[in-house]
């Protein structure tokens, strides 16, 4: 499912225009990943949680070459799903 399908799956089920709800859906994104980028969690109950990790500086290899060289650390965005959507999806 694309953003587009997902804007028209909200319209139906709130009962709004698909203009209406992309512009919720769109506002929603941006508030969370606004949010995430400033090291906030995100806790959405029943659905998950949104935060930021730090990854740690690793050694890796090349895979064309097979040669080692060093991942530099850094940050990125990571989910955690909720009870209730992990028991939705693996019953």
């Amino acid at each position: 499912m694309n953003k587009g399908e997902l804007v028209d799956k909200v319209a139906e089920k709130a009962n709004v225009t698909k203009k209406q709800a992309d512009t919720v859906l769109t506002a929603t994104l941006e508030a969370i990943v606004e949010a995430v980028s400033e090291g906030e969690k995100v806790t959405l109950v029943g659905f998950g949680s949104f935060e930021r990790r730090d990854r740690a500086a690793r050694e890796g290899r090349n895979p064309k070459t097979g040669d080692k060289m060093v991942i530099k650390a850094t940050r990125v965005p990571a989910f955690s799903a909720g009870k209730l959507f992990k028991d939705k999806v693996a019953p």
